[in-house]
């Protein structure tokens, strides 16, 4: 039998800690950690080299930003090729905008390099692609990618500089065209994706992930839809272009076709461009429905994908840290209270700079009380509420009850869903601003000659644009503006809509909660809301109680009645009333408690207790009941059970443990380490491997660990039936369900 006053056991390191303590004796120096602590000055990085999470943006996310920038790169590639890159503004004294100026031919030598720099880049994003697939080893594809990438960023580089050095346009009668600025847009493009190709390479060749790309099929499916979206929109481009020119329109080339569609897919429409032909009229149509309905899969894609990473790396990352946090300051009784305060003091004498460093946490105390009996315990709980939150001193936390860990376990998840909404909205509006305010600078430097564009209405151009809302009193006309806007607007609009979906799960969702809750009280009231509301405040509770006998008393002694303190037969229970219509009923709070706690919360109200009417079936009935119950649950992913509900669950598990069952069998099954651990219901809600934190919903966890118990109490039952042992296969369902009915 378990003593509740004995003190659990210790780790081997904390029992030494202990003995020195009682010894008197300082601790013997550690000459490892001396040494690692001396060395840590040249090598800055050694703590993170075995840190899985901190390549996390190595090993996903830059396969991402290579594959969305990829087919960008080469599109911006195409234009730089069938884009000449010089042209007249000048003609016969006659000055041409940059829309209208008249291009002339380049040198071979620039077309031909310019040729082989987009076959490389072809070849480059198929090469990824094949990675992607899994059609070729990631040690041939990722290389090959990033070799191609540098040698067309390399063409590119090389043949704008010998454009500048040869064969310049000659100011200001003849400027460069869309197609040069194109070329360098492309060329950094090929840059960045080939130097952040080589990070993830520097990963694997670390060993901190496998070969192959750990990318989900909601990311893999935005690297589709992305490489479709781009396919889409130069076609697009060269369908228009070919027929506004075969129409008489010669201005109409590949590049101002590529900004036409981009606004007309982004539904900014500035207007400054439109076609002019009823064919190409009549092509817009299928074109943009086409491109919005591709831009806005890759938004929802790219949000979601977006999510699984924060959830994945920053989120969990954030969880175990507020997990750790409360779990280093947690003891489970008054003896380690004492002791760790013991160390506490101890360290400060013996530390002449910094913080004390508490000793590592304990290991949590079996699971051993009944749980039905902890259950409706007081929880100590109200006197941790500062368990989340950062402490001024290492103040410690005494979690004695279960309940009372799974309670702190439940704050930290809210307080993570929290911290998730608001992080994805900070660094989506920190993005927003970014290139908001980066835009505008662009805009102000490129558009002051043409349209004398200033840094504000650059800030007010950007933002119509961001917004989509298109009124085309401001829109880029040099060639350099109209390139840089092509590719700032298709990564700035996006994050646009994401900053707006992000905004409905913060603001605007609590906007909507108290809005319901005024209009609850107020213009709808909701039944019962009056009453929750003094549930909640009793001491405004116990004031209206008084304030109503006083107002009965005054009404008692106008009317000329006896002011003697006469209740009711019933006054014991403290009940009243406000106004005679009995608009809210104030009963006392003493009988309230002994009742039914009112919970505002239908999903985590306590439900019908499961093995309530099921006490005297079997055990494989129980199972069956529970399984069946949570595969309903399966369908709602944010289902949370209560802790009731959790107890119910563990004594179920508990009682179709392995050696258990083999011991009201007599036999002997040679369980093996797996099936030992696949019950186990021994955790602790703060620790590591705590159902709550195990990345799977709780539907899906229990179901798993349910169908597991069955697996073994139908195994057991086989092994009794080959034996012929009917007595034993009877004693052991009786005998489990006696366990699983009196914990």
């Amino acid at each position: 039998m378990h003593n509740e006053n004995e003190e659990p056991k210790q780790p081997a390191d904390v029992q030494q800690d202990q003995h020195t303590n009682e010894t008197g004796r300082e601790p013997p120096s550690n000459p490892a950690t001396e040494e690692s602590a001396k060395k840590r000055w040249w090598n800055i990085w050694k703590k993170w080299e075995k840190d899985e999470v901190d390549w996390w943006f190595a090993s996903t996310g830059i396969p991402l930003l290579a594959a969305t920038l990829g087919p960008l790169a080469n599109v911006s590639s195409i234009a730089a090729l069938v884009t000449p890159w010089r042209q007249q503004n000048i003609v016969n004294g006659e000055v041409l905008s940059d829309f209208d100026g008249i291009p002339f031919g380049d040198p071979r030598w620039c077309y031909w390099i310019n040729v082989a720099s987009l076959i490389c880049g072809f070849l480059g994003n198929f090469f990824l692609l094949l990675n992607f697939t899994q059609r070729v080893r990631y040690i041939i594809a990722l290389p090959a990618t990033v070799i191609l990438w540098y040698l067309s960023s390399g063409f590119l580089i090389a043949i704008t500089i010998c454009m500048q050095i040869y064969a310049p346009p000659v100011r200001p009668e003849q400027t460069y065209t869309q197609g040069f600025w194109y070329a360098i847009a492309a060329a950094s493009f090929y840059t960045i994706c080939s130097m952040i190709l080589m990070v993830n390479m520097l990963g694997y060749f670390l060993g901190h992930y496998p070969e192959n790309f750990a990318l989900s099929d909601s990311q893999r499916t935005l690297i589709l839809q992305t490489m479709a979206f781009f396919i889409w929109l130069a076609g697009g481009s060269a369908v228009f272009s070919k027929l506004e020119q075969q129409a008489g329109n010669e201005s109409w080339r590949f590049a101002d076709a590529l900004y036409f569609c981009d606004v007309t897919i982004l539904t900014v429409g500035f207007g400054d461009m439109a076609p002019t032909t009823n064919v190409t009229r009549g092509i817009v149509f299928p074109f943009s429905v086409g491109g919005i309905i591709t831009l806005a899969l890759i938004v929802s894609s790219l949000y979601t994908a977006v999510r699984e990473l924060g959830d994945q790396k920053i989120v969990k990352k954030h969880v175990d840290r507020l997990r750790e946090s409360v779990v280093e300051r947690t003891v489970t009784n008054s003896f380690d209270l004492r002791r760790r305060e013991h160390d506490a003091h101890r360290l400060i004498r013996r530390r002449q700079i910094g913080f004390p460093r508490i000793s590592a946490p304990i290991e949590p105390r079996p699971f051993r009380k009944p749980m039905h009996e902890s259950a409706h315990r007081a929880s100590s709980l109200p006197h941790v509420t500062h368990a989340l939150g950062i402490a001024s001193s290492t103040r410690k936390l005494v979690l004695k009850e279960e309940k009372d860990r799974f309670e702190v376990m439940r704050k930290i998840q809210a307080d993570t869903k929290r911290f998730k909404q608001w992080m994805a909205l900070f660094w989506s509006t920190t993005t927003f601003l970014i290139l908001w305010c980066i835009g505008a600078l662009v805009f102000s430097i490129t558009e002051r000659e043409t349209e004398g564009m200033t840094y504000f209405h650059a800030l007010y151009f950007c933002y119509v644009s961001l917004l989509t809302i298109g009124y085309g009193d401001l829109t880029p006309k040099t060639n350099p503006g109209r390139c840089f806007f092509v590719i700032w607007s298709l990564i700035a609009v996006p994050t646009m809509t994401i900053l707006v979906s992000n905004l409905g799960d913060t603001v605007v969702a609590n906007f909507k909660k108290w809005s319901d809750r005024l209009a609850d009280f107020t213009v709808l009231p909701k039944a019962g809301i009056w009453r929750a509301f003094l549930d909640k405040h009793p001491w405004l509770l116990l004031w209206l109680q008084r304030w109503t006998e006083n107002r009965a008393r005054k009404k008692r002694l106008k009317k000329g009645f006896e002011v003697a303190d006469v209740r009711p037969e019933n006054s014991g229970s403290g009940s009243s009333s406000l106004d005679n219509n009995g608009n809210v009923d104030l009963e006392n709070p003493a009988e309230q408690q002994e009742g039914e706690e009112p919970t505002d919360d239908p999903e985590i109200a306590p439900e019908t207790s499961i093995t309530q009417a099921l006490t005297s079936t079997s055990i494989s009935r129980q199972l069956a009941h529970c399984i069946q119950k949570v595969s309903f649950d399966l369908r709602n992913p944010r289902k949370r059970y209560s802790y009731e509900e959790w107890v119910e669950f563990t004594r179920l598990i508990r009682a179709t443990h392995p050696e258990r069952l083999d011991r009201y069998l007599g036999i002997s099954c040679n369980a093996t380490d797996d099936e030992n651990d696949e019950g186990l219901v021994n955790w602790d809600w703060l620790g590591e491997h705590s159902p709550l934190v195990s990345g799977n919903s709780e539907s899906e966890w229990l179901m798993e660990r349910l169908v597991e118990s069955l697996v073994r109490l139908e195994k057991r039952k086989e092994v009794a039936r080959r034996r012929f042992d009917i007595g034993a296969l009877r004693s052991m369902e009786r005998r489990a369900t006696e366990i699983q009915d009196n914990r």
